[in-house]
């Protein structure tokens, strides 16, 4: 009797000795991690002690503005409080530092280093050496007539539109429009994107990613990947991305499908100059090519993603900043009827025909950047050009709306003066960055520019635009400078 009895007693004592043993292991843990942390923490304040910041709290450190959306506010103050750049503390122990004047900037893009949405090193190098032809002069006069095919059946669609209400959400047609566009220039679609509804998934997968990005980065727990993947943003975010790439795998598998019959492939290879997706996949199947399906994939899901989002940020913005003002649109419309006519065709020699409709699109990228800002991480110590220096493996955040804002570098930020482009005027060579600079600045730049004067020509000869005072937007910096309540506008059909 006394060993049936005894024998539970000693299995529980037993039990309970392990679950001790586990508590204590845990704790250990969590107080080894605390130590790193707050090492972690110590050193980047001994690395930022040349550069003052604003107050931050120990442990949510500026998290609290930003979950207020107050980011653009953020740093439109610090332009004016600290000169060139300041830490920004995202948690207790984590920090990036921002960077918004022009010899900073210059320091930074002039080095390589770890960037966002980027690869690194010789890997990178070799692909953009790969990919760089696809952007040669020859293509993209060829994608003028493409550009403007799509502008125009965005156009009558507002058209239908406005016959029973003046106003219009443009930022969301800009977006199916421009993945219209480089469907049909960089990856050889045949079908309109903004007539068929397959492709309104992928656009709102990235609209989803885009707040999942935002989220995450705010959020102090979402920081350690496997707790993210437990939440129900993370599982989210997970299906989102499968949604995103099972597209891109459609693309380059239909595409793929057609080359493969011998007489495309033969007439590919005869091609003086082949477009984005073609070069990917040349370069895929012949022999000893160093891209792999996940290469190819990537540098498909990057240039789709940054091709059609941030050039649909800019085209809304651009025609909000028009529509603001209208001495400058007027100015525009005039510019471009006596070159174009009725706008009946438009070609690549009419878009370097229009100085000032040009500088008025740089100075609305200069108010509006695309993409507010990029990170890098220093593979090395930096010493800035005022003396000042950061060791190696912090974190830089680059902000282009910063620098665009920085009142240091532009006088009066807040005007829209299209006469800081005019011709004859100097600028600092990174004082505006609407497409990055550098080595790795955006290799499609001349294909964004060239889209933007396209609509923007387009638009202002079918329509008269005017800003909804009811519903101004509210900029709003994700991975891309979107609204929180969109972009609407007022338009008048001209005769």
């Amino acid at each position: 009797m006394s060993v049936s009895v005894l024998s539970p007693t000693r299995a529980l004592g037993s039990v309970s000795g392990l679950l001790q043993v586990a508590v204590l292991l845990g704790l250990l843990l969590l107080l080894l991690k605390a130590v790193q942390l707050y090492l972690h923490r110590q050193w980047l304040l001994k690395a930022f002690r040349q550069f003052p910041s604003t107050p931050s709290h120990w442990l949510f450190g500026h998290s609290k503005e930003f979950q207020k959306g107050q980011d653009l506010q953020w740093i439109r103050n610090v332009t004016e409080k600290f000169p060139c750049a300041c830490p920004q503390w995202l948690w207790g122990s984590r920090a990036k530092f921002t960077i918004y004047d022009p010899e900073y900037m210059r320091a930074i893009l002039g080095r390589s280093g770890y960037g966002l949405l980027l690869l690194n090193g010789q890997t990178w190098f070799e692909h953009r050496r790969m990919l760089t032809p696809a952007f040669h002069y020859d293509i993209l006069k060829s994608y003028v007539g493409l550009m403007a095919d799509s502008v125009r059946v965005m156009l009558d669609k507002w058209e239908e539109l406005i016959s029973q209400d003046s106003q219009v959400e443009v930022f969301g047609h800009v977006s199916v429009m421009t993945l219209d566009t480089i469907m049909k220039c960089a990856f050889s679609q045949q079908d309109s994107v903004q007539t068929e509804r397959d492709f309104s998934g992928y656009i709102k997968a990235i609209r989803d990613l885009n707040n999942l990005f935002l989220t995450r980065m705010r959020n102090f727990f979402y920081q350690n990947d496997i707790i993210y993947r437990l939440t129900r943003d993370g599982r989210r975010n997970h299906q989102t991305c499968q949604l995103a790439h099972q597209h891109t795998d459609r693309v380059i598998k239909l595409r793929k499908e057609h080359l493969q019959k011998n007489e495309e492939l033969e007439k590919l290879r005869k091609k003086r100059h082949l477009d984005f997706l073609d070069i990917l996949l040349l370069a895929r199947m012949e022999n000893g090519s160093s891209l792999s399906d996940e290469d190819l994939r990537a540098e498909v899901d990057t240039f789709m993603f940054a091709g059609h989002d941030t050039t649909a940020s800019g085209i809304s913005w651009i025609l909000y900043a028009l529509a603001s003002h209208p001495e400058h649109q007027q100015r525009c419309r005039e510019e471009i009827k006596s070159l174009l006519g009725d706008g009946t065709s438009i070609t690549w020699n009419h878009l370097g025909q229009m100085p000032y409709t040009t500088m008025c699109i740089k100075e609305a990228l200069r108010l509006y950047p695309p993409v507010p800002g990029v990170g890098r991480e220093l593979s090395k110590p930096i010493t800035f050009p005022d003396g000042r220096s950061l060791p190696k493996g912090i974190s830089i955040g680059l902000s282009f709306y910063g620098l665009h804002h920085n009142p240091r570098v532009w006088p009066n930020p807040e005007v829209f003066d299209p006469f800081r482009f005019a011709p004859g005027s100097t600028q600092h060579s990174h004082a505006f960055l609407p497409f990055s600079g550098g080595s790795r600045n955006c290799i499609g730049k001349q294909f964004a520019m060239n889209e933007l004067k396209v609509t923007v020509a387009l638009t202002l000869l079918r329509f008269e635009l005017a800003p909804d005072p009811s519903r101004i937007p509210i900029p709003f910096a994700e991975i891309v400078l979107t609204s929180k309540n969109g972009i609407h506008l007022k338009l008048k059909k001209l005769l």
